[in-house]
Parts: structure tokens; C-alpha cells; sequence
């Protein structure tokens, strides 16, 4: 009896989600088909992510810029990290975390599709100074999720990427 409860919860609350135009996030539609992934440094663990995004949204990475219908240039991947504000007694209570990103999407015909700019991502933490494993951990966790963030932001902005006019 409880199943068929929970069934019909299930299929009540299903159905109610997809008549308010819910649907999950599917993949990208990108408006190219291949495309040659530069950057800077291409062996860390953001390119990986955003290789592994892009393959998932169908692009075809290339191995020449010669290939492929636009290039994307990840010219550099900053992880930061500011003391945001100190406690009495002068240790550190706080600190916030950046990520900046400067990237530019551009064809063959070095005609941009997304001009030269930086995106940058902050996350604030509390720290305790008795706690040095844990807010390592935290720490950690944090700049993760901002890379993961920063992956799917470019996607996005390369999913809605055209030619611009010069």
C-alpha cells in the first residue's frame, strides 16, 4: 500500500513539474561542430573538466586550430586567495577565494565569437586557525566548485557564441 502511495506521489508531482515547463538542464547545443581547445596550461585539472564538458555536449575536439570551426584560447586560469577580514587578536577570521579565467573565442578568419575577457568567481569561507585540516578540506571543496562553475559558465557562453561583427 505504501508503495503505491509513494507512486502516485511520485507521478502527482511529476506531472505537475512538467505542466510549469520544468525540465532538467540537457545538454548545450552548440552552434559549431569542432573546435580546438588552446590554453595555456594544458594539463590542469579545469582543461580536463572542460574537455570532458565538451565532448558530453557533442563538440568535436581537434587536435589543429587548422581543423576547426572556432578556436577557444584559455589564456590563463588564476586561483586566488585574499584575507578578507582578521579578528581581534589579529588571525585571520576570514578569507575569500577568486578564480579568474581569460579566455577568447575566435574562427579562422580571427573573427571573434566571444572578444577577449576575464570571468572571474569568488567564494567567501570562514576560517579558524584550530581547524587547519577541515578548512584545508573546505578550501579545497571550494575552488572544485568554482571550477566547475567556471566550466559550465563557458559552455554556456560558447553554446550562445556567433560571429561578431567587426
Amino acid at each position: 500500500m505504501r508503495t503505491v502511495l509513494q507512486m502516485i506521489a511520485l507521478l502527482l508531482t511529476t506531472l505537475l513539474l512538467t505542466a510549469c515547463g520544468f525540465h532538467l538542464r540537457g545538454q548545450a547545443g552548440m552552434p559549431f561542430n569542432a573546435l580546438y581547445l588552446d590554453a595555456a596550461n594544458p594539463g590542469s585539472l579545469f582543461i580536463a573538466d572542460l574537455r570532458r564538458n565538451l565532448e558530453a555536449n557533442k563538440v568535436k575536439l581537434v587536435n589543429a586550430a587548422e581543423q576547426a570551426d572556432v578556436v577557444l584560447n584559455i589564456a590563463s586560469e588564476i586561483p586566488e586567495k585574499q584575507i578578507l577580514t582578521l579578528g581581534g587578536s589579529g588571525r585571520v577570521s576570514e578569507f575569500q577565494l577568486h578564480y579568474r579565467v581569460s579566455l577568447r573565442a575566435y574562427d579562422l578568419k580571427q573573427q571573434d565569437w566571444i572578444p577577449a575577457e576575464e570571468i572571474v568567481l569568488r567564494r567567501d569561507y570562514s576560517y579558524d586557525d584550530t581547524k587547519i585540516l577541515a578548512k584545508e578540506a573546505e578550501e579545497t571543496l571550494l575552488y572544485q566548485s568554482m571550477r566547475s562553475d567556471m566550466v559550465q559558465q563557458i559552455v554556456r557562453r560558447l553554446s550562445h557564441a556567433k560571429p561578431q561583427p567587426q
